[in-house]
């Protein structure tokens, strides 16, 4: 039996689903990934919180809403090849591995990463692929990407990830100072680039030559 299911239903009721979290789909994914197997044991019982949490090395896993938030504005329906910028503890690539075809994730930090793929591994979650670098160069030889996402903040939207995705395709990341961001969402159609404010947002920076430096 699941101890934790209750907490993820109460999460997905009051956290998404009373805010404006519409995808059914999403929702479902959401109700069912474990996010207590991409914490530190005595973070378990946080982890279902409407918070972000620490991670180690500096990092932290986004509070709930957020993750949401970000995977919903990408419009995945489910046959798209995705690139994640920063695994980070692998509770975001969870969640878009359950509503696209494959998803391709950069980290930086070893630790994390090898924390991430034991989960991935014990998960059965096999459409994920993953490697250590970094992250604001993208990955080339797996382009185009259909969606993209940026889990940390950065200066300006990195030139090779613009790059990197498909046209059509979209792509979200955190611009801004080191303190604050404004959520943005990049939209590439017919040769066209477009860009739109979400929210206001704190990421931790985002680290490489396209970012904050080394």
């Amino acid at each position: 039996m699941d101890q934790y299911r209750t907490g993820r239903e109460r999460m997905v009721l009051e956290q998404l689903r009373s805010r404006d979290i519409v995808d059914e789909g999403l929702l479902a994914v959401m109700a069912e990934v474990p996010r207590h197997c991409f914490v530190d044991d005595a973070m378990r019982g946080r982890a279902y919180g409407d918070h972000p949490l620490p991670i180690g090395a500096g990092q932290t896993i986004s509070q709930p809403y957020i993750v949401a938030f970000m995977t919903q504005a990408l419009h995945l329906t489910g046959q798209e090849k995705v690139l994640e910028i920063g695994t980070g503890s692998g509770y975001q690539t969870a969640v878009l591995c359950r509503l696209c075809s494959q998803v391709y994730t950069v980290e930086r930090i070893n630790s994390l990463l090898a924390g991430a793929r034991k989960v991935f591994d014990q998960l059965r979650y096999y459409n994920i692929r993953s490697k250590l670098d970094d992250g604001t160069v993208g990955w080339p030889e797996n382009g185009p990407y259909d969606a993209i996402m940026v889990t940390a903040g950065g200066p300006e939207i990195p030139e090779p990830l613009i790059e990197q995705l498909a046209d059509p395709g979209r792509l979200i990341i955190p611009v801004g100072t080191q303190h604050v961001q404004e959520l943005q969402l990049l939209e590439k159609k017919e040769g066209q680039v477009e860009v739109t404010n979400l929210a206001s947002v704190r990421f931790v920076d985002l680290v490489g030559e396209h970012g904050w430096g080394k």
